[in-house]
């Protein structure tokens, strides 16, 4: 399985038999450049134009939306777990679609713009993160406080932050990744790419700062 960072928290997971998964498409909105990516299963957290850009997909990609439990193919599954853009229940922000995907051996999570910590029957339910992409910038969604409690709730092998300010987003009332990560308490690693498999885990670094793969 390769992970690569598109910008936000767009995400492109390649399976091993070739099945192409974006996380949060985006628009033009959020100042990246949003490129053409190609995908056979999109998942969509909720529905801010930040993270529902299917349209800017190319392939016809399958749509993921909402709790639920969706067979990809044989062995590779997704579920989605409902949470909340906001500490209030949705009052503020609406409902968020956390989605974890079993492929590979591994349980790969998706915390789309959870905006509170979990609490323990939504823990149970996301189980033990192999990967973990979580927001971190705060405003929108958790801050770096509570990405740190949520992580230490869930356990993950490995971290990787997404959701934070950037040189695309500079006017966004958000913080850039540096307060998690010295938060964290772990060295972080700056990569292109994530390739994993569940015999190779052990071997990771606990912190990953995937680089942006943008299109311009």
């Amino acid at each position: 399985m390769v992970l690569s960072n598109h910008g936000h928290s767009r995400f492109l997971i390649r399976l091993e038999d070739g099945t192409r998964i974006v996380t949060d498409p985006f628009d033009g909105s959020t100042g990246y450049p949003v490129g053409n990516l190609t995908a056979d299963v999109v998942t969509v957290s909720h529905h801010h134009s930040d993270h529902d850009a299917v349209e800017t997909l190319a392939g016809n990609p399958r749509v993921l939306e909402g709790p639920g439990t969706y067979t990809l193919s044989s062995g590779v599954q997704v579920i989605g777990i409902s949470s909340w853009h906001d500490d209030q229940h949705g009052a503020r922000r609406g409902p968020n679609t956390i989605f974890c995907l079993h492929a590979e051996g591994m349980n790969i999570v998706h915390l789309g713009d959870l905006g509170h910590i979990l609490d323990e029957e939504t823990v149970q339910k996301i189980g033990k993160p192999d990967v973990l992409m979580i927001p971190v910038g705060g405003f929108f969604t958790i801050d770096a406080a509570a990405a740190v409690r949520v992580c230490q709730q869930l356990n993950a092998r490995i971290v990787i932050p997404m959701h934070y300010r950037t040189e695309y987003n500079a006017d966004w009332p958000i913080e850039g990744p540096e307060a998690f990560l010295t938060q964290y308490g772990e060295p972080s690693v700056t990569m292109p790419l994530l390739r994993v498999t569940a015999e190779d885990l052990s071997c990771q670094p606990r912190l990953v700062m995937l680089a942006p793969q943008l299109e311009t």
